[in-house]
């Protein structure tokens, strides 16, 4: 698959409608049981996901729990790179570590990816999540990606 460039300095190579379709196609399996992400940000030095509240997300206790909020900065790492790239399927995690800092309330949350190494085989992101409505910090990720080489 060829991989678009970013149009220019302040534009992005895709769309919110763009990213939203890519991933329907391509991993339809991440709304499985329903929808589970929405993209509300693609810019070219990052992405603005928005997990959908659900039960499936909860832990005992009544909190998120920590591999739906390890999803969630994975999956707006994935769009953080394809707004500055353009669709790239092949595109897969190498590392992922997360800090959780205090425990999030049920509800909506909100990951924004900053793209802060782009390489030519390997992006870093950094991903805060935070309670939609709130600016109350509740993890923040770290993610790499390897981006397949052009052949």
């Amino acid at each position: 698959m060829q991989v678009a460039k970013m149009k220019s300095d302040n534009q992005a190579a895709m769309t919110i409608e763009d990213v939203e379709q890519f991933l329907e196609r391509e991993f339809p399996e991440a709304n499985y049981h329903g929808r589970t992400y929405e993209v509300a940000e693609v810019a070219v030095k990052g992405g603005k996901i928005r997990l959908l509240h659900h039960e499936r997300h909860l832990r005992p206790g009544g909190t998120i729990s920590g591999p739906a909020m390890m999803a969630l900065a994975d999956m707006c790492g994935y769009v953080s790179i394809l707004g500055n790239l353009g669709p790239v399927a092949l595109a897969v995690t190498t590392s992922l570590t997360i800090n959780f800092i205090r425990k999030p309330e049920p509800g909506d949350l909100i990951a924004e990816g900053e793209v802060i190494k782009l390489g030519r085989r390997l992006v870093v992101i950094d991903v805060r999540i935070k309670v939609d409505g709130s600016d109350l910090l509740v993890a923040q990720s770290s993610v790499t990606y390897s981006i397949p080489s052009k052949r």
